[in-house]
């Protein structure tokens, strides 16, 4: 009985000590991947002063890029999320208020931050969805960059982002995609122009592919569950013409405008409907015209 005891012992003893050598080479990678300094050259992103390029930005960033989505409608950053276990995720207050970055930004930095995901210190910023601002146009990036250093100060100091142990384990093993500026290849410059605005193919793929839409939806736009998304957040939709079978332009239009789906039920988050109601016609018009011609996919064939 004492030699049975004193195996199970050994053997607790050793599984114990296996995973704290486990879980010291997950905090370890985690924290080096947390401290790496991206070098990135600065680019040169022409920024406007007058008013109609800095209504546009502002247009951009609500409605299309959904800045204020995260950052909150008067760019002063919100705690995201507070989860003891994947832990804080801290938007930052953008505006040069007290616990502000818009002091300290200069324009080079901001194009950095919106194109590569990679913050004034050099260190990666979470969950920026930069592989999609990376295909904005130059005109659109300094637009937004025009209208988010024109925003009034706003004091709000905010807590640091942290890391908890489930998260830690998440990023380590590639389910949890934290840092967009990981798999950017930061040598590829901003599209010099943008499609013309209006209803068409052209400006639909670039709004899809700069607005988010693939974040959630995936590559193809076929829907599934959402990479790196809340476990509580349900899959995304089947955006393809297979998904939108059901559909015609006018309740497209209505369901990015209420929220609600042609069948009474109501779409929750995080589709940003308090958003993509503020879409002109023109850009949901483009949007509904480039996902009728993606290739028809069943839902989740990512």
């Amino acid at each position: 009985m004492k030699t049975l005891l004193r195996r199970i012992v050994i053997a607790a003893g050793v599984l114990v000590g296996v995973l704290i050598l486990a879980a010291g080479g997950v905090y370890m990678t985690t924290q080096n991947r947390l401290n790496r300094i991206y070098t990135i050259a600065p680019e040169t992103i022409p920024i406007p002063t007058d008013s109609a390029s800095i209504a546009r930005g502002a247009h951009l960033a609500d409605a299309i890029a959904k800045c204020t989505d995260c950052h909150t409608p008067k760019l002063s950053g919100e705690v995201v999320m507070d989860n003891p276990a994947l832990g804080r995720f801290v938007s930052h207050n953008l505006t040069r208020g007290k616990g502000g970055i818009g002091s300290v930004m200069k324009d080079e930095d901001w194009v950095r931050a919106i194109r590569h995901g990679v913050g004034h210190d050099g260190k990666a910023l979470r969950i920026m969805p930069s592989a999609d601002y990376g295909k904005l146009s130059v005109e659109d990036v300094g637009a937004i960059i025009a209208y988010v250093k024109s925003v009034p100060p706003v004091d709000n100091e905010l807590p640091p982002n942290t890391l908890g142990p489930v998260g830690r384990v998440l990023v380590a093993s590639g389910k949890m995609p934290l840092w967009n500026a990981e798999h950017i290849d930061h040598s590829v410059a901003a599209p010099a122009l943008a499609p013309p605005v209006g209803p068409t193919l052209a400006y639909g793929n670039y709004l899809v592919h700069v607005g988010g839409c693939t974040g959630c939806h995936g590559p193809t736009l076929a829907g599934g569950p959402i990479a790196g998304g809340d476990p509580a957040w349900p899959p995304a939709a089947n955006i393809t013409p297979t998904g939108l079978k059901a559909y015609d332009e006018a309740e497209f239009f209505s369901v990015l405008r209420t929220g609600v789906r042609k069948d009474g039920s109501k779409i929750k988050d995080p589709m940003p409907i308090a958003w993509t109601k503020n879409m002109t016609d023109d850009e949901t018009r483009a949007i509904w015209m480039y996902l009728r011609t993606v290739t028809p996919r069943e839902f989740g064939a990512r």
